[in-house]
């Protein structure tokens, strides 16, 4: 097996298990808004999208959103991040594993820029990761668009053909196949069927992420 040269994560679902707070969240402001919704419904309808794409489904449900709402939630979700971002078991460690190996980390998120730089504070990642960590504010496009995993290649001084990424939706498995890069596929949540129907190499135990990139 090759060895990458670089391995790009996304992260929720993948590095932090945070889905289900982040969803709680936006279910409570959307159910206010007049769509109720529970949590495990507000990540059915909204796992991998970008807060932007959000916006015209919610409004097709309740009409024009504030115009600072977007703003105000991704404030909000930053700030419960702060207070605890749940590591996804063995994510932390395979981190550390890959970056110790000598192989560059990124993390691309279609998260907001301050919501995941909270994340990696909370998860003891920020310095690992240093400044090759980006949103879906960072690039033109979010996922399942190429451009977040293209810009975090580039910032390991990497060809994405030589990039593994470790994602665990759809739009993150598609936004790493545009890209060119190989894809692990974290099964989780997302059937592993589903993650392989996409292009992805489905693995389901994140303490065996080092073997399979042959570290």
């Amino acid at each position: 097996m090759t060895r990458p040269r670089a391995v790009l994560f996304d992260c929720d679902g993948v590095l932090a298990d945070s889905e289900m707070l982040v969803n709680a969240l936006v279910a409570d402001q959307l159910t206010a808004l007049g769509w109720p919704l529970t949590a495990a419904q507000s990540r059915e309808t909204f796992l991998g999208m970008a807060l932007p794409d959000m916006v015209p489904r919610i409004e097709a449900r309740v009409g024009p959103l504030p115009a600072d709402w977007v703003e105000e939630i991704s404030t909000l979700i930053a700030h419960e991040m702060t207070r605890r971002t749940p590591p996804m078991r063995g994510a932390v460690e395979a981190v550390r594993a890959v970056a110790a190996a000598g192989v560059p980390v990124a993390v691309a998120s279609n998260s907001g820029r301050a919501e995941l730089m909270a994340k990696m504070r909370s998860l003891g990642l920020a310095m690992v990761f240093a400044d090759r960590v980006f949103s879906f504010e960072d690039v033109d496009r979010p996922k399942p668009w190429p451009d977040i995993y293209l810009a975090a290649a580039a910032a390991c001084d990497a060809a994405p053909r030589d990039c593994v990424v470790v994602e665990d939706s759809v739009p993150g498995v598609r936004a790493g196949v545009a890209a060119g890069c190989r894809v692990l596929g974290f099964a989780h949540e997302t059937p592993a069927g589903v993650l392989m129907a996409h292009g992805a190499e489905v693995f389901s135990d994140m303490s065996a992420l080092p073997s399979l990139l042959g570290l």
